[in-house]
């Protein structure tokens, strides 16, 4: 999104930047808590860092 790296992502976010590359594996699970750490580390809307994903009927529960 912004050209940094995972320790700067760390630095800005305070998690660790092994963490952060949990989450950019998908091995990870985040709180709201860590999603809304990650949107204002990256200056962008929470629903931004989702936007790629999109819900069809057929995938809903």
């Amino acid at each position: 999104m912004r050209g940094l790296t995972q320790e700067d992502l760390s630095g800005l976010t305070e998690l660790h930047r092994n963490h952060i590359g949990g989450i950019e594996r998908g091995e990870r699970n985040i709180t709201i808590k860590t999603m809304l750490a990650l949107a204002r580390a990256l200056d962008v809307q929470p629903a931004e860092l989702f936007s790629k994903y999109r819900i069809s009927a057929a995938t809903r529960p």
